[in-house]
């Protein structure tokens, strides 16, 4: 990788997607970054930029070149180059689902003296080896790579060898605590998707109709109406209607309602990098259910003293220290089931799950260590970038986001 810029910045620009479709557990990051980084004093200019991403047009990738120009002086310029060595430089971190499909861009930058860094939410898919040559030679040409979970992180290392990757996990808003409900009630938020899996969660509450409980499975229909209708669909066929609702995406009251009364909330995605839905539900004082060798098990073990370490492949028993578990699932609905009866027919289990939440609640990093470590890894010389205040102090004086919507 070029050598990394340690000049404090004039300012940073921040390049993110435009027209990703939901809200997103990356665009939720990315704004209470740029608000962080605002807080530490460091001038943050958002440039969204629209395009067809992971790998876009060729006009989608020229309004990206364009973003990565100093100043908006075109890449290649040795005027611009000469000013990236001034103190007063910006540094640019460009979203991976941008930058990661644009190698051609990322090259020209860091010719032109002006390397970008990167912030990986997600690596590219693995099934095509295009794309994987593309990430490759973008995260190569980077000024550094930062990843916003340890998941990400291991990827890109076994798939590139790169060994230079850093990781700013997430941080967390406070929120108040969830009351929840009689009968329990399950929640699930994250965007209407097959890799969401909540197809598999209906079919598993298709075996517990006998047990008292009621479910909500709250995010984005638009982003595969075919697969929402499915859903709904489903909840008809099994006789689910009810006690089951699909509302789509939710903000502000209608989505802090549905908050307040949950008991237990679910993500259960085929692949999961981390799962920021998972500590906004801990933040409320509810337990999650998460499946096994995902990001999401990282998440789940936010704000605990000391997360096991095999916490990935261990059974449901041996997680009691969690704030809920993590299930090894695949296409068969039943382990998935036979949890959660376990948790809605023991309420020593429910007891155990709610106080892990509780606990973990108080523990939680806020988006200022996140801020901090990003500052620091761009910009090790800046005053800003030293540990983040013990997390009591953070989620005092946090400034709330909108809470995740289930665009995840």
């Amino acid at each position: 990788m070029p050598a990394r810029q340690t000049a404090q910045p004039g300012s940073l620009r921040l390049v993110v997607p435009a027209n990703v479709r939901h809200n997103s557990g990356g665009n939720v990051y990315n704004a209470a970054l740029a608000r962080e980084l605002a807080v530490l004093g460091v001038d943050v200019e958002t440039c969204p930029v629209y395009g067809g991403w992971p790998v876009g047009s060729a006009a989608d990738r020229k309004r990206l070149a364009a973003r990565l120009g100093d100043d908006g002086t075109a890449a290649g310029s040795a005027a611009g180059a000469a000013r990236n060595t001034d103190a007063g430089h910006t540094v640019t971190l460009v979203d991976g689902l941008l930058a990661c499909g644009a190698p051609d861009e990322l090259e020209a930058a860091a010719a032109a003296g002006r390397p970008a860094w990167i912030l990986l939410h997600m690596p590219l898919d693995d099934t095509g080896s295009n794309e994987a040559g593309l990430e490759r030679r973008a995260l190569l040409a980077a000024a550094g790579v930062i990843c916003t979970s340890t998941s990400a992180a291991a990827r890109i290392r076994a798939r590139h060898g790169l060994d230079d990757v850093l990781v700013a996990l997430p941080g967390t808003d406070s929120a108040a605590l969830a009351a929840g409900s009689e009968p329990p009630h399950l929640l699930a938020v994250a965007a209407l998707l097959p890799n969401k899996d909540q197809a598999l969660l209906l079919a598993a509450l298709s075996h517990l109709t006998d047990l008292p409980w009621t479910a909500s499975l709250v995010g984005s229909d638009t982003a595969d109406p075919a697969y929402a209708a499915q859903l709904r669909g489903t909840v008809a066929r099994l006789g689910l209607r009810d006690r089951t609702r699909i509302p789509g995406e939710l903000r502000g009251g209608a989505l802090d309602a549905e908050w307040a009364a949950a008991d237990l909330s679910l993500l259960i995605s085929r692949a999961e990098t981390y799962g920021l839905v998972v500590t906004e539900s801990i933040a409320r004082g509810v337990p999650v259910v998460v499946r096994a060798g995902t990001g999401a098990v990282e998440a789940l073990a936010a704000g605990t003293p000391a997360p096991p370490e095999a916490s990935t492949a261990a059974p449901a028993d041996s997680t009691a220290a969690l704030p809920g578990t993590a299930v090894a699932l695949g296409t068969d609905p039943a382990p998935l089931a036979e949890a959660l009866r376990r948790w809605l027919s023991d309420p020593g289990v429910r007891t155990r799950w709610r106080a892990a939440a509780l606990d973990a609640r108080d523990r939680l990093p806020g988006w200022d260590a996140t801020a901090r470590t990003v500052l620091a890894a761009v910009t090790p010389d800046h005053p800003a970038g030293q540990p983040a205040a013990a997390p009591e102090e953070i989620r005092r004086r946090n400034i709330p986001l909108p809470h995740h919507t289930g665009g995840q």
